[in-house]
């Protein structure tokens, strides 16, 4: 099966560079028109031009495609309702949505200020979810529509000098879980992609060899799948250098203990047993915690 985009209309967010100017080039080359989105700022956050997401339209029509530039700033939900809009008047709709724009304020917690705490936070998260809901009611409509969140290790599984950058990159799977489960009657698909590859954000950080590996090239096939009107939903890619991976928040089996004043010391005592992974599951929604909970408790009155 042929990965196409005929037809369709994208939206890439941060796309004037690295990864996200990938993204956009790839969905561009196999159909989609594209809605090229770049504040044109720093790596970490400062100033910004519309000159890079220009650059990057020039490509995509220098190859034969069609595409615009935006430079709104995915923190201002009114210039992302605008941004939306103009995709839509250009082109009737939006299929895609590609949320990548994002920046990196690192120090270690001790060392962080809450205002870069909270401006990676706000870029990252509350940029995803202004433009998702910017998108929402048009994919709603169309009964069509496909997301892709940008998540992260950092995110998923943690990463020193990170805080806010993890704490912002795993609520972006959160608002996937149940952006998912919202918009499975509608035909909007939502899922994540983990990538690791090495763009402006992380020069500096690795030796050349594995530099080389990382190319951010080696991640857009991820994006096309899940981009894809064959995409799965509810699902966390994982790419890398030619490797791909899923990554799931799983729920143990766990134990029933009851309800007494003995619990913390039985809860102590059996902590590995609740920790066994070799039932877990992973659930079709957060419902299953109290499920699996409540049907202990049941099974234990019997």
């Amino acid at each position: 099966m042929a990965i196409e985009f005929e037809g369709r209309v994208a939206i890439v967010t941060g796309a004037g560079g690295g990864l996200g100017r990938l993204h956009a080039l790839a969905l561009a080359a196999r159909g989609a028109k594209v809605l090229v989105n770049d504040l044109g700022g720093a790596v970490d956050g400062s100033g910004g031009s519309a000159t890079a997401a220009q650059a990057v339209v020039d490509e995509i029509r220098a190859a034969g495609g069609e595409a615009l530039a935006n430079g709104a700033s995915v923190t201002d939900f009114e210039a992302v309702q605008a941004m939306v809009q103009q995709a839509v008047d250009a082109w009737g709709r939006v299929d895609i949505l590609v949320n990548n724009a994002g920046i990196l304020r690192d120090k270690s917690f001790a060392k962080m200020d809450m205002d870069d705490f909270r401006l990676v936070v706000e870029v990252h998260l509350m940029g995803a979810a202004h433009c998702c809901k910017a998108v929402w009611p048009h994919m709603q409509a169309q009964n069509y529509g496909r997301i892709v969140m940008t998540t992260s290790s950092t995110g998923l599984y943690g990463n020193f000098g990170q805080a806010n950058y993890g704490a912002a990159k795993l609520a972006q799977v959160g608002l996937m879980q149940t952006l998912a489960i919202e918009g499975a009657k509608h035909g909007i698909h939502v899922n994540a992609l983990a990538p690791t590859a090495a763009t402006r954000m992380t020069e500096g950080l690795m030796p050349e060899a594995v530099l080389a590996a990382l190319r951010p090239e080696a991640v857009v096939p991820a994006m096309l799948v899940l981009a894809h009107e064959s995409a799965p939903t509810r699902t966390t890619l994982c790419a890398g250098a030619g490797g791909f991976e899923a990554a799931f928040i799983t729920l143990t089996e766990g134990v029933y203990l009851g309800q007494g004043d003995q619990v913390p010391e039985q809860l102590a005592a059996q902590l590995s047993q609740v920790l066994d992974r070799s039932r877990e599951q992973v659930p079709a929604s957060g419902a299953a915690q109290g499920t699996l909970e409540v049907g202990k408790a049941m099974a234990a009155a019997r």
